[in-house]
């Protein structure tokens, strides 16, 4: 890939997570909590903004659990 597109990639990912957190900090439903709570949601912003995404991700991780477990050897 090259490596101007990764910046514009990872540019873009972290301009739209700095967005949320700024709105989600002052306007959002949970506009009480702190700015660390929110820059944590800031980061993973699709899953915020695209619930399903956040199920996507869980039951990714579930399943590498799942296999770490099952594969490991004794």
């Amino acid at each position: 890939m090259n490596a101007n597109i990764k910046a514009w990639f990872f540019g873009s990912y972290f301009a739209i997570g700095l967005l949320c957190t700024i709105y989600l900090n002052f306007w959002g439903k949970e506009s009480y909590k702190s700015i660390a709570y929110h820059i944590g949601q800031g980061l993973i912003w699709p899953a915020v903004i695209f619930p399903s995404v956040g199920k996507f991700i869980g039951g990714i991780i579930i399943l590498l659990f799942i296999a770490t477990l099952t594969l490991r050897s004794k």
